[in-house]
Order: C-alpha cells, then sequence, then structure tokens
C-alpha cells in the first residue's frame, strides 16, 4: 500500500478514536424495541449503516419514516448510548500514537457528528483535550447527513490547505467529506463499516489506528 504525505490528521471520533460500537448496538436496539422489532446484531447493523442514518432505520424496522419519526429515534438512541458511554474505551494505540503524532511537530484535530457542548468535556474527562488544535462536534440539529459541510468549515477554521490533509474515520462518508473538500482520508474497520465496504471508496482501508497512521509520511 502507497505511502501518504500529510502534516495535519483529521481525527474522527466515533468508532475511530473512541471504542463505542457496544454503546451504538444498545442504542439501535432500544429503537427496535419501541418499534416491536427484534434485536439486530452488529453485523447486521453494520451491514445497513449510511447516511442519511433515517434509511438505516427504515430497512431494520421494515417501514418509511417521517422527519417527526426521526426526532423520536434520535432522542430515544441518544439517550440509551448515553447510558452506555462510560463503558466506552479508547482505540488501540490511543492516545499514545497522537502524542507520538504531535511531538513529531506534526498537528491534528477531532471532527465529530457527536454533540459538541458533550464532546469538549468527554475528551477533557479522557486526557486528550491538548492533543487537538480544534475540537469541533455537531451542533445544533442535524438529520444524520453527511459529514462534509462540518469538515469544510472545520479545515477553513484552522486555515489549513486540504492537500495536507488526512481524515481517519470509519465510514465511507468520512472518505466523501474528505473527497470533496480536497482531503485524503484512510478508513479504518473498527466502527460501523466492514472492510468490504469501506473499500468501495477507493481509499485505502487499515484495521487499526497504528496501521492508518503508519502509511503516513509527514
Amino acid at each position: 500500500m502507497r505511502k501518504l504525505r500529510a502534516r495535519h490528521v483529521v481525527w474522527d471520533w466515533n468508532g475511530t478514536l473512541l471504542n463505542d460500537n457496544h454503546a451504538v448496538l444498545a442504542a439501535v436496539n432500544t429503537v427496535c424495541a419501541q418499534y416491536g422489532c427484534p434485536a439486530v446484531t452488529l453485523d447486521e447493523w453494520r451491514a445497513v449503516f449510511s447516511r442519511p442514518i433515517l434509511a438505516c432505520y427504515e430497512k431494520v424496522l421494515g417501514q418509511a419514516l417521517t422527519q417527526a419519526d426521526w426526532d423520536v429515534i434520535d432522542q430515544r438512541y441518544h439517550t440509551a448510548y448515553r447510558l452506555e458511554l462510560e463503558s466506552c474505551g479508547l482505540a488501540a494505540g490511543v492516545p499514545n500514537l497522537l502524542h507520538q503524532w504531535r511531538d513529531g511537530g506534526r498537528t491534528q484535530s477531532l471532527l465529530s457528528m457527536w454533540f459538541h457542548d458533550e464532546l469538549v468535556p468527554l475528551i477533557g474527562k479522557l486526557s486528550l483535550t491538548d492533543l487537538f488544535d480544534r475540537v469541533d462536534g455537531l451542533r445544533g440539529y442535524n438529520m444524520g447527513g453527511s459529514k462534509a459541510s462540518h469538515l469544510v468549515e472545520h479545515l477553513k477554521a484552522q486555515d489549513l490547505d486540504p492537500a495536507e490533509v488526512i481524515l481517519i474515520g470509519d465510514v465511507v462518508d468520512d472518505a466523501e467529506a474528505a473527497a470533496q473538500v480536497g482531503a485524503q482520508c484512510v478508513l479504518v474497520t473498527t466502527g460501523m463499516m466492514p472492510r468490504d465496504r469501506l473499500e468501495t471508496a477507493g481509499v485505502p482501508v487499515t484495521d487499526s489506528i497504528p496501521e492508518a497512521l503508519a502509511l503516513i509520511d509527514a
């Protein structure tokens, strides 16, 4: 696999730096139970996961859903997810490899679709704040859509040249967002999509954070 060159990494959070698959699954199955549907396995959820997320629930629940349905689903999902959040640990290699990246004179930031007001104190609690030049989570309402517009603003706020940036994430949407802004991308198989679907994005796919960073030359 060819080496990539970058001076800045934009990290995804859920499923990338944070190992939260069990929390996601528990929250999804809370929604399934509310609709009287059987629980799904992690592999079943990963098989249908995409953005917009509403479409995933339509497949799992077997019915068309409205924006009003989404409002209820979103609330129930996040309430259940928060109950599991304390049990979520960091991905293999984190934070040591992030310290090494920064100590090598390179920069990094965090862009998440988790709520900004909850993300900031969480990374503080995990002693990660000083590793990132900027942290952006979700501000305002979102229908579980693309990360692309958020990435545009994230890079603009740091005056970064997208050509010198690599986004490391766990879903195809991360690769699509990076492509839209002219950045590079590496995907990891630790989150919500299996390898075969990640490989359709046409970017390098690895099984861990250490493998992802090993692909990058500064």
